[in-house]
């Protein structure tokens, strides 16, 4: 991916057949299926690719357990089979994983061991291997760091893990390799119309002022959490249709599991599921689900979410961690359509397309896993609407890309200032990395495994970068200010907001 050269594109030829707002998992799916079917595309992101919610995730690719218990029988069948696909399509990214639900009480065993086999039926031929039930000795032997006061055994199921913002990135550049222009930084400041209908947009790039009008015959809404925003642009009377909800995670070292299997808690005090998950060498701990007023695009974990984790991990784990072991920890917000339940944790995961009278398509809700289903969907919508040329969808055995190189490293603290600076050019020159937060928090993963050695190598990265981009110093020690104060809000502190609660 080549960012001048898009921008050059743009503005040579800047009609196209579909033109979609937002990079998250959903945006760039649709990017990648629409350019794959032939159609010109135009893909336009406010900040970097996955920024928001699809950076921010427990980091599985997995039917759903809890939405097994819920009776959502359908979207567990549609996302167990993304789930064999994403394995067969990104191995590079997407791994099996083991997990561990502890039994310490008499029924839990029986009980949730008839539902895994369930979810274990209900994958097939793209299942990851069966649900088995294991004895005191054998839950302990494979995760020792669980509290073996009443424990009477556990069962063990199988789900995929992977890395968010890098497969976000390599879902970007697979769109562009079969010809769609990706642009981050890019806000939309307006909609073109014509009678009415919406004929384009008008956008801002936001790192030199340059504005330009983008015609298309199509254009996707796929902006997550700000959906409402971009349809009261299109319509300033539009009613809200996104509940926020937030979630938070934890990150610890890996002494807290002294295991490559995860543990999951099938059933927490307010209904959700809570996992404790190796991950790049570190724990990951989480979620929570709690309704917040605003939507921000740096969400920051509340005090009761923290104490929420701790608490309840506390109860499993011999070794409970404290606050002082956090290493990181994140928040993301979640874009659940607005239904009649009255808990967050209650609301469907289920997506959500729509189309309004100006012409413009709105796709929100879903989950990660489901990306490319909800991408293959919502061109089939564009294409019936609109009259484009009907080609089938490509990408179910569309290998990503990178799926046969190797992967940038998530930490950087273990490698050396030559090879540093090799990543920090490559990010630069072929992923679209314009800032130290871009490579510290999603071209690797540093600021969500260790906030203070991403404080630490920021001045660096920033060095690098300046280089690459011919920037002064003035540019350097911005960046610089602008990673610091955005990386204070995955330090734990003992001042977080009490509550978000409405």
């Amino acid at each position: 991916m080549n960012r001048s050269l898009f921008i050059q594109q743009l503005e040579t030829n800047s009609v196209f057949d579909i033109c979609i707002i937002g990079g998250g998992a959903t945006g760039l799916g649709t990017a990648l299926d629409a350019a794959a079917r032939g159609l010109k595309v135009a893909l336009f992101e406010q900040h970097d690719f996955a920024k928001g919610t699809s950076s921010r995730s427990t980091k599985l690719v997995h039917g759903g357990v809890r939405y097994l218990q819920q009776g959502n029988i359908k979207l567990v069948m549609e996302a167990l089979r993304e789930r064999g696909l994403l394995l067969k399509n990104a191995p590079h990214l997407v791994h099996n994983q083991k997990f561990v639900v502890p039994n310490y009480k008499w029924w839990e065993k029986p009980y949730y061991g008839i539902g895994l086999k369930i979810y274990d039926w209900m994958a097939g031929r793209l299942g990851l291997g069966p649900s088995q039930f294991l004895s005191k000795e054998e839950t302990l032997q494979l995760i020792p760091a669980l509290d073996p006061e009443g424990l009477n055994g556990g069962i063990i199921y199988h789900d995929g893990q992977f890395d968010d913002a890098r497969l976000a990135i390599s879902i970007a550049q697979t769109a562009a390799a079969q010809g769609a222009i990706i642009l981050n930084y890019f806000p939309v400041t307006g909609l073109l119309k014509m009678q009415k209908k919406i004929c384009g947009a008008w956008v801002k790039d936001s790192l030199t002022g340059n504005e330009y009008e983008v015609r298309s015959k199509v254009v996707i809404n796929a902006t997550g959490v700000f959906t409402d925003r971009l349809l009261r642009m299109d319509d300033p009377k539009h009613e809200n249709i996104i509940n926020p909800s937030q979630g938070i995670h934890l990150v610890v070292d890996k002494e807290f599991l002294l295991s490559d299997t995860a543990i999951m808690i099938p059933r927490t005090d307010d209904g959700r599921v809570l996992f404790a998950v190796p991950w790049h060498n570190k724990v990951v701990l989480g979620t929570t689900d709690t309704p917040v007023k605003e939507i921000s695009e740096e969400p920051v974990p509340l005090e009761e979410e923290v104490d929420f984790i701790l608490s309840h991990i506390g109860r499993y784990l011999a070794k409970d961690p404290k606050r002082p072991d956090i290493k990181s920890m994140f928040a993301g917000l979640r874009p659940l359509v607005k239904g009649k339940a009255k808990k967050t944790a209650s609301l469907s995961r289920d997506h959500l397309i729509q189309v309004a009278e100006s012409g413009l398509i709105t796709i929100t809700g879903g989950k990660w896993t489901t990306y490319r289903k909800m991408a293959e969907e919502v061109v089939d919508i564009a294409i019936e609407k609109n009259g484009l040329e009907n080609k089938p969808s490509v990408t179910a055995g569309m290998k990503l890309s990178g799926y046969d190189q190797p992967v940038l490293p998530a930490d950087i603290t273990r490698e050396s200032e030559e090879r540093l600076e090799q990543l920090v050019q490559h990010s630069a020159r072929t992923e679209m990395c314009m800032t130290v937060e871009d490579f510290l928090a999603r071209r690797t993963r540093q600021l969500l495994l260790d906030t203070n050695a991403a404080i630490k190598a920021a001045p660096w990265v920033a060095s690098i970068l300046a280089e690459q981009f011919n920037k002064d110093k003035d540019w350097v020690q911005q960046q610089i200010n602008n990673f610091n104060e955005t990386a204070k809000k995955y330090i734990p502190t003992l001042n977080l907001p009490a509550t978000g609660r409405p």
